[in-house]
């Protein structure tokens, strides 16, 4: 083997080159613990909605941070002011949905500031137009119009109450059927519950399943039909869960209970229509008396008064 110092010199700047582009390399990275244990948790169960927590978000973003604290702050004061909260709560329940007190009071003063800017609105029409010289009077209306916005809120609430407990007084009847004919097949009323509430939509069967879920949580089945009870206070749902009560602690028959409230519900809804369309008899012969008679009455007489009119030379 011949040296020469030209090879020497060669693999001398060869090494020093390797051994930079080595140093000038960023150093490896250890891997953390989050990436080696990722690949082993890709098919974990997901969590159960139950225990899920959703952080509010709001629809305005950055808008509703700024404006959130005032609006919270005269939803604090409406509260102070009109009360009430007990029977808010109560109406709120019925109404379903899930919505807060605090919830309801910040719609209530949004529902009156709009009601404040269309008075305000009005109040510089009147003042441009010269119909209203004094400023007070304006002062006043644009109150009363901001006082007509909370209120709306409040009666659209008691509207959306009484329609929803409209509508499960007409689906209990066949809620009802379908329990008893779980029970009479040889199921526990829980079983059937659970049953029914799977199968069944609508408002009632939405307040089974949250039975079912506060029995879930430790309450006894008749606590929470108890609370069922409480939160939608008709009648018909009363009677639906003394029954269950008394067949649950008592080992009564339930089948035979349900079909006769279902039986009941049915009689109760055909009484209710017929005095419904009672009292709308009179109204019905509004349109019959001043739009309807008269036509005929017309139509009746205008030939007569056409032949003697030909008559008369």
């Amino acid at each position: 083997m011949i040296w020469s110092p030209a090879g020497a010199g060669l693999g001398a700047v060869s090494g020093c080159g390797l051994w930079l582009a080595v140093r000038s390399s960023p150093p490896m990275r250890r891997p953390r613990l989050d990436d080696r244990l990722a690949p082993y948790l890709t098919d974990a169960p997901r969590q159960s909605r139950l225990l899920a927590v959703t952080a509010p978000t709001g629809s305005f973003g950055a808008a509703e941070r700024l404006v959130g604290p005032t609006i919270k702050g005269l939803a604090r004061r409406v509260d102070g002011w009109i009360g009430g909260a007990a029977s808010v709560r109560r109406r709120l329940a019925r109404a379903g949905g899930g919505m807060t007190l605090e919830a309801f009071r910040v719609e209530q003063v949004i529902y009156g500031a709009v009601g404040l800017g269309f008075g305000l609105v009005l109040a510089l029409l009147a003042a441009v137009r010269g119909a209203h010289r004094s400023p007070m009077a304006l002062v006043v209306m644009s109150g009363v119009f901001a006082l007509f916005g909370v209120m709306l809120r409040d009666h659209l609430l008691t509207r959306q109450a009484r329609r929803r407990d409209a509508r499960m007084v007409a689906e209990f009847p066949t809620i009802a059927e379908m329990l008893a004919l779980a029970v009479g097949a040889g199921e526990s009323p829980v079983s059937a519950l659970d049953r029914v509430s799977r199968i069944a939509g609508g408002e009632l069967s939405m307040e089974l399943r949250n039975v079912l879920a506060d029995n879930r949580a430790g309450a006894t089945i008749v606590s929470a039909l108890e609370a069922l009870a409480a939160r939608t206070s008709l009648p018909a749902v009363i009677r639906f869960v003394d029954g269950m009560a008394i067949a649950v602690e008592r080992g009564t028959p339930l089948a035979d209970v349900l079909r006769a409230q279902a039986a009941d519900a049915r009689e109760s809804g055909r009484r209710a229509l017929l005095e419904a369309g009672g009292r709308k008899e009179i109204a019905m012969l509004i349109p019959v008396v001043f739009f309807v008679l008269p036509v005929t009455v017309v139509f009746a007489l205008f030939p007569g008064f056409y032949g003697l009119r030909l008559a008369v030379p």
